[in-house]
Formats: C-alpha cells, structure tokens, sequence
C-alpha cells in the first residue's frame, strides 16, 4: 500500500447493524446513515506529521500510531481538521476532559460504535470479514509486535486492518453507569488471541489510557 493510500478514506452507505454485550446478554439494533472511514488506521507517519508527536514505542510511518489515548485522538482529529480547513466536529472543554460533538461539522471524527461495527462487517454475518491468518495481525501470527497498515487483506469495502494490529477507539461510552467515563475499544490487537479478533467484540477502558497495542482510526459525516 502506498503513503497516499495510507489517509485514503471510503465512502460507506448508510444500513443497520446489531450490536451486543456479552457482559449484559443486551442486543440492539442501530441505524447508520452514510459516511467516511480511513482505509486503515491513523499511522505514526501521519500523526507526526499533524501533531509533531510520536507516541508509542514501536517505530515507523507506516505503522499504526498506538500509545495514543481516546483523549489523544480526539485532539488529532481537531487538529487535522484546521489544518484542511474544516469545520472541527468537537469542541473541547476549557477543563480538558469534556468533549462536545457538532453532528453537522465536515471535520475529521472518531467513528461510533456501530458505525464501526458496520464497516468491520461489510455485510457479512460471521465473526469475520474473512480468514484471520489473512486479515489481521493477531497472537498467533505477528510474532509479538505491531506490523505496516494495510499489510493485510481488506474487506468487501477496502477497509484494511479493523481486526487486530491495533485496538481503536471509538466515540462512544461504554456504560455510563457501571464504567462512568469509560469509552469503547473495538477490533482487537497483535498481542490478542484469536476470540478477541471478532467484529462484535467490546472493550473498554479510561479516555486518558494509553498503551501498545491501541490506536485509532478516522470518520467523516457526509452533508446532509
């Protein structure tokens, strides 16, 4: 995959997915209307390029950024956003902590839940999108460490790497009763076994948690 590639982003239509808890034995349906992914995650190349950064302990621009908080992210994606001219999608607060999304911005996001869910299965109904040895990097092939994004085979949208490499964030709170702040990691890493590679798998943790194998990736809405 070449470095243009790497900030690519698809255009996915809108459509329903149904998401589920283990922990709780909850499922719900949620309607997604059309938006923007990233072709892969937001790699250590890019991030540097916009923040002067580069968390994380692994090294090279065409490795997932990881190290990098829910916080981290969302402050990347206001920052791409002034820097192309766009309207940033959220405001933060002046304590640090709050975030406000404006729904009708054009700026650079993180996805929801169930927007990422639903580009993860391409309209597939299985686990996965596809053999795992094929799609992800995970425990039992990555040899303990973080590889390239993009290295691995798409799904049916060109979407690369939304299992394993690299935990991402995602918009959404977990459950705001049990877990307060705490927001929602999907997709799996390359330090996970293959049960957590699965496109209905849920993790949570803090917004300010940062470690080696969690990342994220970028969405954009659509006018409307």
């Amino acid at each position: 995959m070449d470095d243009d590639a790497l900030t690519g982003m698809v255009t996915l239509p809108a459509g329903r997915v149904t998401l589920s808890d283990r922990r709780t034995e909850r499922r719900w349906s949620v309607g997604v209307a059309a938006y923007r992914l990233g072709v892969v995650p937001v790699t250590q190349g890019w991030y540097a390029r916009v923040t002067g950064e580069r968390p994380g302990t692994a090294r090279g621009d065409r490795l997932p950024v990881e190290g990098v908080s829910w916080s981290d992210a969302v402050r990347f994606c206001v920052a791409l956003s002034r820097q192309e001219g766009l309207t940033p999608a959220y405001r933060l607060h002046d304590d640090g902590e709050g975030v406000d999304w404006d729904r009708a911005a054009d700026g650079y996001r993180l996805p929801t839940e169930a927007e990422w869910e639903y580009a993860c299965r391409a309209g597939t109904t299985g686990p996965r999108y596809g053999p795992l040895d094929e799609i992800a990097w995970y425990r039992g092939n990555s040899g303990g460490r973080l590889h390239p994004a993009g290295d691995r085979q798409p799904n049916r949208w060109g979407l690369h790497d939304l299992l394993g490499n690299v935990w991402e964030w995602c918009w959404d709170v977990y459950d705001a009763e049990v877990y307060g702040s705490y927001r929602v990691l999907r997709g799996g890493g390359w330090f996970d076994e293959h049960w957590s590679c699965r496109a209905s798998v849920r993790r949570r943790s803090h917004p300010t948690f940062r470690i080696d194998d969690v990342g994220f990736r970028l969405a954009r809405s659509l006018p409307r």
